[in-house]
């Protein structure tokens, strides 16, 4: 009888990773809408709970979400892991952007402080050639530059997001950037519960020693903002999670820089914060070079079939 526990562990796997460029794109432009709803809520909290504060209200919802995954004897339980250090160090990751951004939104504008966040692109490049041996040509790298030029439109030296507190986005965006390397890194070996379970059950604990030093009685409302929170990035993590299991790293990353369409649009409605034309202008070489890169993956997907077909190896 030793196939059966064995044909469970197969279940929970996830399944092998498939490229699909642009449906990894759809998945974390659509992540982009949870993550900003996310974000703007974490800047609205932060007049009135410590950053650490409203980090645990999130990851504790986070956690929450997933407990019948980690409960030993329920039928959902998804823990078993063969990289238990990559899963801990990933949480660890995921859980340092959320607290360093969320820091950052205690002192930063919305916009100004997701601009400066968008340095996270350039990471992930960068850490995809040295982690995932992916290649990456020049004109992608003059694509995601060309997306950074966008990203310093916007905060524009002199402004408020040069403060000091913009280093906290910064080192925000590299957590970010090494959380999404790592996602990569496990994606067609681990499942997705798995990786959200390990993810939320770490930062809960971390973030469950820091609290009590820092505890302010949160309001009913507070809480039931901080529940949204959780909620809201949980489903965007799910998202992105999902996304990185259908193409490359370097190719999916700017298209996060739409969530700065969100936050602005919110940031307008909830703290009267309007867009000007230096946002309007970064943003769309933002845009610009994100439409860029997916037609130069799409060129080179071609370029790959051709030389397959070419082949004289079976």
């Amino acid at each position: 009888m030793p196939a059966v526990p064995e044909k469970k562990q197969e279940a929970r796997r996830a399944p092998a990773r498939v490229d699909h460029p642009f449906k990894g794109i759809a998945l974390v432009l659509l992540s982009t809408i949870f993550l900003g709803c996310s974000d703007v809520t974490s800047k609205y909290l932060s007049s009135s709970l410590p950053s650490i504060e409203i980090t645990w209200i999130r990851m504790a919802t986070f956690a929450l979400m997933f407990t019948p995954v980690m409960l030993p004897g329920s039928p959902l339980h998804a823990m078993r892991t063969e990289r238990l250090g990559l899963q801990l160090m990933r949480g660890t990751a995921l859980l340092g952007s959320s607290l360093f951004f969320i820091t950052g939104l205690s002192f930063l504008p919305i916009a100004e402080a997701s601009a400066t966040g968008f340095v996270s692109p350039l990471f992930v490049t960068a850490l995809s050639i040295i982690f995932l041996s992916e290649k990456v040509g020049m004109r992608r790298w003059i694509a995601t530059a060309i997306g950074l030029i966008g990203v310093i439109i916007i905060i524009r030296p002199g402004s408020s997001a040069f403060h000091v507190a913009a280093f906290f986005p910064i080192v925000s965006a590299f957590c970010w950037a090494a959380a999404l390397i790592m996602t990569r890194m496990m994606s067609g070996r681990e499942a997705v519960v798995t990786t959200m379970a390990y993810s939320a059950l770490t930062g809960f604990a971390i973030m469950s020693l820091m609290v009590p030093f820092v505890w302010v009685t949160p309001s009913w409302s507070a809480i039931g903002f901080g529940i949204l929170i959780g909620v809201a990035s949980t489903v965007g993590q799910w998202i992105v999670v999902l996304a990185y299991r259908y193409g490359d790293a370097s190719v999916l990353a700017p298209f996060s820089y739409t969530q700065l369409l969100w936050v602005s649009i919110l940031g307008f409605f909830i703290f009267g914060e309007l867009p000007d034309i230096w946002t309007i202008t970064g943003a769309a070489f933002i845009v610009a070079s994100g439409l860029y890169i997916a037609h130069r993956e799409r060129v080179r997907r071609a370029q790959l079939l051709v030389l397959e077909e070419r082949s004289p190896n079976p």
